[in-house]
């Protein structure tokens, strides 16, 4: 590598560490290895040398992607081919003229419905260039806009001119819904080419720090889009699993229970008083009891779904669980976790139940305390721990802190799992700090921290 080379690729490492990938040194020295024996002109074989040697797992690779455009871009610019072409005598305005913009939708439409990879990035490319400049903008501005050159060519309205034009190849059956799938490629591409821009203008270390997605087991569940829950759901149950052996290795390594000294010192009578081998009375197992009390209003809810999941995935590890959900009242839905039930059918049924457990349409914490001790009470017991799961948010009013501090008086242990930054805390109608002087508030804002915080508990 040249030293240019080289900075970009450390550059690459550290953006990719920033996003949420552990890059160690001797993977960091493997990536070196592969890239020597490829060409650097070849730039898709290139990405697969940095994939195949940093990659751990595939939800990691649409983040890894972005940031291989941005850090590796395919062109500069408008690219060579575009700037031979251009007329240097035409008028720069044309391009944007209602002929002009008829005949790039036609473009569009044919790039699309053939549906070749390098047609679709063409198309994309020229899109920005013609429709997405936007000069004269104030200092900290983006000269570049994705969604301004999207809005000038509105590609959702071609769907149907590109369902034709499948059914008319006679390709697919379902071709609406091809056709919309092409459409949001399309929106992708364009995106990543104003990333591209951008990046050329500030530094790929600007975009990478406010544009690109971490990965989606660092996605803040309050950001989560739809596409990236359902990503997420998928990730749950591998993330159980690993969770379950590694507190099945550790609590196979500290199955000794304390020195049973009586059997020790007996054994050490025909080793003249050594105790060469030491005996230890059995321990005794000791599985939780827990109580979840989740807020489901809001955004919250995506929080509070994805907490109760993992707590059903994980219910061997615990000898009870009981769960309840409020927005200002409470309900129980432990019934939803039945063994062998199929957990989307579970989340499901939870989101049903959740759609009736308002009484006024706003968040109370206070009353849904005071309910949940009027009712439920005996959900609570010495032997079992208290996990409360909100934003502590209660629209200003009475937080019923005495309420809360008899709860987590009654039980054994007590959290909070807060999904906000802490940086939110105590900002507009949070109580966060108040609540948290009574149980201990934990910054929970998406899968690597839940994972965490679910195995030190266990």
């Amino acid at each position: 590598m040249t030293s240019g080379l080289v900075d970009r690729h450390i550059s690459f490492l550290e953006a990719l560490r920033a996003a949420g990938m552990s890059v160690s040194l001797a993977e960091d020295l493997d990536a070196v290895a592969a890239l020597s024996a490829v060409g650097w002109d070849q730039r898709e074989t290139v990405r697969t040398a940095y994939a195949a040697t940093l990659l751990k797992k595939q939800s990691q690779r649409p983040t890894f992607d972005a940031l291989f455009d941005l850090y590796f871009p395919r062109m500069v610019g408008d690219g060579v081919a575009r700037g031979q072409d251009a007329d240097p005598d035409a008028d720069p305005g044309v391009q944007d003229n209602a002929q002009a913009l008829s005949e790039f939708r036609d473009q569009v439409v044919d790039a699309l419905a053939e549906g070749e990879r390098q047609a679709m990035l063409d198309v994309a490319a020229e899109m920005l260039a013609r429709f997405g400049a936007m000069p004269g903008r104030g200092p900290g501005l983006s000269s570049w806009s994705a969604y301004t050159a999207l809005q000038r060519v509105s590609p959702q309205e071609l769907v149907d001119r590109i369902a034709q034009a499948l059914l008319g190849e006679g390709r697919l059956e379902d071709a609406r819904v091809e056709a919309r799938r092409r459409v949001g490629e399309l929106t992708g591409l364009v995106e990543a080419d104003a990333r591209r821009r951008i990046a050329e203008e500030k530094g790929p270390e600007h975009v990478a720090n406010v544009a690109i997605r971490p990965t989606i087991d660092r996605l803040d569940f309050m950001a989560a889009r739809r596409t990236d829950l359902e990503e997420m759901r998928r990730e749950i149950y591998p993330l159980a699993r690993r969770l379950a052996t590694r507190l099945t290795q550790e609590h196979h390594a500290r199955r000794r229970g304390p020195l049973d000294f009586r059997r020790t010192v007996r054994a050490s009578l025909s080793t003249g008083g050594v105790p060469l081998v030491t005996h230890h009375k059995p321990k005794r197992p000791h599985r939780t009891e827990l109580v979840v009390l989740c807020d489901v209003s809001g955004s919250v809810a995506n929080f509070a779904q994805f907490t109760l999941l993992l707590v059903y995935a994980l219910r061997d590890q615990f000898e009870k669980v009981r769960a309840f959900t409020f927005i200002d009242h409470v309900h129980e839905v432990t019934h939803h976790f039945r063994p062998g039930a199929d957990p989307v059918d579970v989340m499901a049924d939870l989101a049903a139940s959740t759609a009736h457990a308002a009484l006024w349409g706003r968040t109370n914490y206070g009353r849904a305390l005071t309910k949940f001790e009027e009712q439920y009470a005996d959900a609570l017991g010495p032997k079992s721990s208290l996990l409360i799961l909100g934003d502590a948010r209660s629209n200003y009013a009475d937080l019923q802190l005495d309420v809360l501090k008899r709860l987590a008086g009654s039980a054994r242990h007590a959290w909070w799992l807060n999904p906000e930054h802490r940086r939110h805390w105590d900002t507009g109608d949070s109580a966060a700090t108040r609540y948290g002087d009574v149980v201990p508030m934990v910054e929970c804002r998406n899968l690597t921290q839940l994972g965490e915080f679910v195995h030190d508990i266990l």
